[in-house]
């Protein structure tokens, strides 16, 4: 076995156990670290396959800006889990009957799945000459022909996103003073600045 087969291996298992920690932990901040850790090693995948631009790509975007994202948003909801487990046991009926749904979609698909045994030179002869063309390059050709629709689209699934993120962040909780950026902004210097004639031996 080769060194790259080794260190695709290993960077595999350690994407496949964050993955499943993500799901299986229980405090939400680890839950997002563990992400950042799928996300480095689906990096190092990247890496071995010559995709140096998608490895650069998925650091700087989805590390540097989505999954903190995530974990401001998650320290930000302060969110009661306590109340989340009491109603836990109301919504599993829901929650099996929907999961139960897709369990049987999923089976659907996967039985009626039929592989063209061309299908791998077709997929082949649509990608550009890498001797031709550089990554970047390549992949701004397919992006933006082939798959502009699809991109297009999950471009707005991602600002939908973020726009519940803020509209969950700005919601109204008790004891929480929000700020009038309004009254902010009209503020002059004269009700901007006071100045206090201290006496000595006093205090603020």
């Amino acid at each position: 076995m080769t060194i790259s087969a080794l260190v695709f291996y290993l960077f595999a298992c350690i994407t496949v156990g964050s993955a499943v920690m993500v799901i299986s932990s229980r405090n939400p901040v680890h839950s997002v670290l563990f992400l950042i850790l799928a996300f480095f090693n689906s990096a190092g995948l990247f890496l071995l396959l010559g995709a140096e631009f998608l490895s650069m790509i998925l650091v700087i975007v989805y590390v540097g800006a989505v999954a903190v994202l995530f974990l401001f948003v998650v320290m930000m909801l302060d969110v009661n889990f306590t109340e989340l487990r009491q109603g836990f046991l109301q919504y599993l009926p829901v929650g099996g009957l929907i999961g139960l749904i897709l369990l049987v979609e999923l089976l659907l698909v996967l039985g009626s799945w039929t592989v063209i045994p061309d299908a791998a030179t077709f997929a082949a002869a649509r990608a550009p000459d890498i001797a031709a063309v550089s990554n970047t390059d390549a992949i701004g050709r397919i992006m933006y022909t082939q798959y502009l629709l699809p991109f297009q689209t999950a471009g707005a699934i991602l600002l939908v996103a973020m726009i519940g993120a803020i509209v969950l962040t700005l919601r109204h909780r008790p004891g929480v003073k929000r700020q009038v950026i309004s009254a902010q902004v009209s503020r002059t210097m004269k009700t901007a600045v006071e100045v206090k004639k201290v006496q000595p031996g006093q205090g603020i």
